[in-house]
């Protein structure tokens, strides 16, 4: 089955496993899917993540981080969608940024949380928010 949406689909997944208390998931692999990956690793939301290939297919497991039986991760939502492209320029990051939030945008120089790309002076797409 063709996903219109594949990183809605992966945010959707590690929402619904953190509201059901799981600690593991698994999704179908892309760059992008491992750049967002590795972005969630660095802030600790993610405890690990490992790349498996089954019949020529890549996948992403994944293991939250929980705090005592309750994953760190309160909320995902998805800022730029397929019909509706999100885009912020440099001297627009500053309101994404709040405390306890990951803002992912993906820009020129690669796929970044927004105090990365101040630092860098890039813009780009808006991809999620995590909390």
């Amino acid at each position: 089955m063709a996903h219109t949406d594949p990183i809605a689909d992966m945010l959707t997944r590690i929402r619904n496993a953190a509201e059901r208390k799981q600690s593991t998931i698994s999704f179908p692999a892309s760059k992008l899917k491992l750049d967002v990956v590795r972005l969630l690793k660095e802030h600790r939301f993610i405890d690990s993540y490992e790349i498996a290939e089954l019949d020529k297919k890549h996948t992403i497991t994944v293991v939250l981080a929980m705090d005592g039986k309750r994953p760190v991760i309160n909320g995902l939502e998805r800022l730029s969608k397929p019909g509706q492209r999100s885009y912020v320029a440099v001297e627009e990051l500053r309101k994404y940024r709040k405390k306890n939030h990951l803002t992912i945008i993906s820009t020129s120089v690669g796929v970044m949380s927004t105090f990365q790309a101040l630092q860098q002076k890039a813009g780009g797409e808006l991809v999620c928010t995590v909390w």
